[in-house]
C-alpha cells in the first residue's frame, strides 16, 4: 500500500495503490491517480482499504441485482454522478427484469445476447451498444473479484454504422461569425472561441480568466462544467494547453475590457439548460449554411486544422483526444489522407472531339 507523488503537465499529483486478498484468496488491486493533494490521496487510500475489506464479507455467490448494487456503490468513488445515473437507469430498465433472480455464475453468453438483441426494444444501435458496454463492465468487475471465471458478455457485439459528423467549411465559418456579430447574437463570443480553440461546451463554461496566459499566449484547459456534475475534470481528466491566435487574442482582450466576473464567456440561460445545439442549428438554417449542432464547432476546428496541414499528433494533443483513432475520424471527413492518391493512376482521357465529329446519342 503506497501513495506516490508524480508530476504531469507541470502539476504535482498523487497516485494511490492498495492491494489485499478477497474471500477467495485472490489478490485484488485498487489504483487511483490524478489526485490533487496528499490529504485527498490519504482519504482515497482509506476508502480503497475499506472497499477491499468488504470483499472478504461477500457471499460465495451473488445474484445479478446484488452485484449491480455493489458495483454502483464502488463506481461513486471513480465516476461522475451523470455516469452513475446512466448505469442505474439502463441496467434497471433493460437488464434487471431478465437477470434479477439469476446468480452471476448462472448467466451465459446466450442470456446476454437475448437481453441485448431481444429484450431491448425501440432504441438506436448506439444505445444498444452502450448498454452492452455497461453490462460487460459489471461482469468484468465480477471476474476481477473472482466471483465468476469468465465474462459471459465477451463476444457479444453490436455493430453501429459510423455516425456522419457535420462541420462548417471555411467560408461557412465566416458567414456564421460575421452574421452573429452583426446581429449581436448572445452566442457570438461563445461560438467564436469554440471554433478557434476546439474546446468542448463544458470546458468553455468553466473557463476562467486565470486560465488564460496573455503574456505567453495560451489557454489552460483543466476543468469542465455541467448542470448534472457542476465543476469537474475534463473528459480525459487531463490538463492541456491551446495556443492563442492573433484573432482570438483580439477577441479575448475585447471581452476582458467589458467583463466584470471571473468567467471568460457569458452563460445564457439556454446554455445552462442545454439548448445550445438547437439555437445554433436554427441560426445556421436561417443563413442557408450547414445545420450544425454546438459540438460540431469542435469538429469544424479539428477539420480546419487538418486542412491547414497541422500534424495529426499535434491536433490530437490540442483537442485532448485520448486515442489517435478518434482524431483519425476527422481526417477521413476531409479525405486529407488520400488527397491526390488517384493521380498515380496516370489515366488520361482522349482529347476533346470537335463538334462536327460528335455522334448524337439521342
Amino acid at each position: 500500500m503506497a501513495i506516490h507523488k508524480y508530476e504531469e503537465n507541470g502539476k504535482h499529483l498523487y497516485r494511490v495503490h492498495v492491494k489485499d486478498r478477497n474471500a477467495f484468496g485472490k489478490q485484488v488491486n485498487r489504483k487511483r491517480k490524478g489526485i490533487s493533494s496528499e490529504a485527498r490521496a490519504k482519504r482515497v487510500e482509506l476508502e480503497l482499504k475499506m472497499e477491499l475489506l468488504k470483499l472478504k464479507d461477500l457471499p460465495a455467490v451473488l445474484r445479478w441485482d446484488e452485484w449491480v448494487d455493489e458495483c454502483i456503490r464502488r463506481m461513486t468513488l471513480e465516476f461522475r454522478n451523470s455516469t452513475i445515473m446512466g448505469y442505474r437507469r439502463n441496467l434497471d430498465k433493460w437488464v434487471l427484469p431478465h437477470f434479477k433472480n439469476k446468480l452471476l455464475d448462472q448467466i451465459r453468453k446466450g442470456d446476454v445476447h437475448a437481453v441485448i438483441f431481444q429484450g431491448i426494444t425501440g432504441v438506436s444501435d448506439e444505445t444498444r451498444r452502450s448498454i452492452l458496454k455497461q453490462v460487460k463492465r459489471i461482469f468484468n468487475m465480477a471476474v476481477e473479484e473472482g466471483l465468476i471465471n469468465s465474462n459471459p458478455a465477451v463476444g457479444v457485439k453490436v455493430k453501429v454504422a459510423e455516425k456522419k459528423k457535420l462541420c462548417l467549411n471555411h467560408e461557412e465559418v465566416k458567414i456564421l461569425l460575421h452574421n452573429a456579430f452583426n446581429k449581436s447574437h448572445p452566442y457570438y463570443e461563445i461560438w467564436a472561441v469554440a471554433v478557434m480553440t476546439g474546446m468542448r461546451s463544458g470546458e468553455l463554461n468553466a473557463l476562467l480568466w486565470s486560465d488564460i496566459d496573455f503574456e505567453n499566449n495560451y489557454i489552460s484547459v483543466n476543468k469542465s462544467w455541467s448542470s448534472k456534475n457542476g465543476i469537474g475534470p475534463t473528459k480525459s481528466s487531463l490538463t492541456r494547453s491551446i495556443s492563442i491566435s492573433s484573432s482570438l487574442k483580439k477577441l479575448l482582450t475585447e471581452i476582458k475590457l467589458k467583463c466584470t466576473g471571473t468567467h471568460v464567456l457569458p452563460r445564457p440561460n439556454s446554455c445552462i439548460q442545454g439548448d445550445q445545439a438547437k439555437i445554433i442549428r436554427e441560426f445556421c438554417n436561417g443563413l442557408g449554411i450547414t445545420k450544425i449542432g454546438f459540438h460540431d464547432l469542435r469538429a469544424t476546428f479539428i477539420t480546419q486544422m487538418l486542412i491547414k496541414d497541422v500534424p495529426l499528433a499535434k491536433v490530437m494533443k490540442i483537442v485532448g483526444h485520448a486515442n489517435i483513432k478518434t482524431t483519425m475520424k476527422y481526417l477521413r471527413m476531409i479525405a486529407k489522407d488520400v488527397e491526390g492518391a488517384t493521380e498515380a493512376l496516370g489515366i488520361e482521357l482522349p482529347d476533346y472531339i470537335e463538334e462536327n465529329n460528335v455522334v448524337s446519342l439521342f
